[in-house]
């Protein structure tokens, strides 16, 4: 039963309306209300005695004054107190200002003539002070405007209303906000999955929220099993195929060995390491997506040293620049296969790698420099894509599937960094990562 109404739940455009349609009806209540609570003011009873007074007197003066000069007379009637004016029409009253009943009626009981005179009452718009406005009609038809100002009776009239007017409001602002982010965030969840497709383990989203965003989750929840079981299929094949490669590729090394002549045993060798490297780079590049490797502590400075130490000892020029001991939280085995990778081809287009290994308070720097031929402005955002290899910019021999720098982009991306590479101006080429700290 639970399940049929939760499939049947209002859609986000009809979630959306029902709470903007609650903050009308809670608005209009607490309307209402500062109405109703507005119009049983009262003033004290010599207050409004004087105030029946001065409007049976002003009235009086009006009527025996001709038209032209009522306002005249009106504004001779103004003092500290009151205000007094005239006009032909009766005066505009928005029906949103209270009208002051009670107050009102106290007037009427001390002079009771004033109610053949359509006698009205209400509250300004919001402003500091007491104060009340009224008209109210003459005998040739002409309207009679009057203020009362300062009502020591009320004396924080003004700041009530504005608390009354404000609190509801920040109330339902408060309530309307905690509403809303309550329907989004099943689409918040959304949006944070949607960077971790791809990468690692499959986790599903639980199909929660309005109609449309569960419909959403439940296409990306298919989406991802399809993408998974796409990743894992080609790891699949590629570990067969690597397999039924190397077994071949094995034998045939056995048997290179049996090739009398030197020079032609070291080709067909070459040859087959060659082959052995494509895939091994294949396996690398196309394993990435599936890799279960979770991040650990490691010593950075020792990783890089160790790969130019190996590469020093086969007699290759590399050099370290860095600290002895740096540790970092990282994906080991990819960063080393990528810092790898950077050396290699330094050393095989440049002949000579320098490496340096560069720690801040935010962020590590891992930088190595050749002196080769670099790659033209144009192309180098082109080098860092699968299977390109410049073979007119490094003039040596370009064996491989061009896969490497594909590589080592993949892995600085997924580590949240930044791998940049640029020429330098003495020559070569300058090959960088940037990784945040933790």
């Amino acid at each position: 039963m639970l399940k049929q109404l939760k499939n049947h739940s209002l859609g986000l455009l009809g979630r959306l309306f029902l709470i903007l349609l609650l903050t009308v009806l809670v608005e209009f209540s607490a309307s209402t209300l500062l109405y109703e609570r507005a119009s049983q003011l009262s003033l004290r009873e010599d207050e409004a005695h004087r105030l029946a007074e001065h409007l049976v007197v002003s009235r009086a003066l009006l009527d025996k004054w001709p038209q032209e000069q009522r306002k005249r007379i009106a504004r001779d009637l103004v003092t500290d107190r009151y205000g007094i004016g005239w006009s032909i029409a009766q005066p505009s009253s928005s029906s949103f200002r209270p009208h002051l009943d009670e107050m009102q009626r106290q007037i009427l009981a001390w002079e009771p003539q004033l109610a053949r005179s359509s006698l009205h009452l209400r509250l300004p718009a919001l402003q500091n002070g007491s104060t009340v406005l009224g008209d109210l009609r003459l005998s040739d038809g002409s309207w009679m405007t009057f203020e009362m100002r300062g009502l020591t009776s009320q004396g924080n009239l003004a700041v009530s209303r504005i608390l009354r007017a404000l609190i509801p409001a920040l109330i339902l602002l408060l309530f309307s906000g905690l509403l809303i982010r309550s329907t989004l965030r099943p689409l918040r969840t959304l949006i944070g999955a949607t960077s971790k497709v791809g990468l690692g383990k499959r986790e599903p989203i639980e199909e929660a929220g309005s109609a449309e965003i569960r419909s959403l989750i439940h296409a990306f929840n298919e989406m991802q099993d399809r993408i998974h079981k796409l990743i894992e299929s080609r790891t699949l094949a590629l570990a067969a195929v690597s397999h039924d490669l190397r077994t071949p590729l094995a034998r045939l090394q056995l048997r290179i060995e049996a090739v009398r002549e030197t020079g032609l045993r070291e080709e067909l060798g070459s040859d087959v390491a060659e082959m052995d490297d494509m895939v091994a780079s294949l396996l690398a590049f196309f394993g990435r997506q599936s890799d279960a490797e979770k991040p650990a502590l490691a010593d950075l400075a020792v990783t890089v040293l160790t790969l130019v130490n190996n590469a020093a000892d086969r007699g290759l020029n590399a050099h370290y620049i860095g600290p002895d001991h740096l540790e970092i939280t990282l994906h080991v085995s990819a960063i080393r296969r990528a810092i790898s990778n950077l050396l290699e081809n330094a050393l095989h287009y440049g002949g000579r790698a320098e490496v340096r290994l560069e720690s801040s308070d935010s962020e590590i720097t891992i930088t190595v420099d050749d002196d080769g031929p670099g790659i033209p402005e144009d192309r180098i955002a082109e080098v860092q894509q699968p299977f390109v290899r410049l073979a007119d910019a490094r003039e040596r021999n370009t064996s491989g599937l061009g896969l490497g720098l594909a590589i080592v982009a993949s892995v600085v991306e997924a580590e949240g960094g930044v791998f940049t590479l640029t020429n330098r101006s003495s020559g070569g080429l300058s090959a960088r990562i940037k990784i945040d700290r933790p």
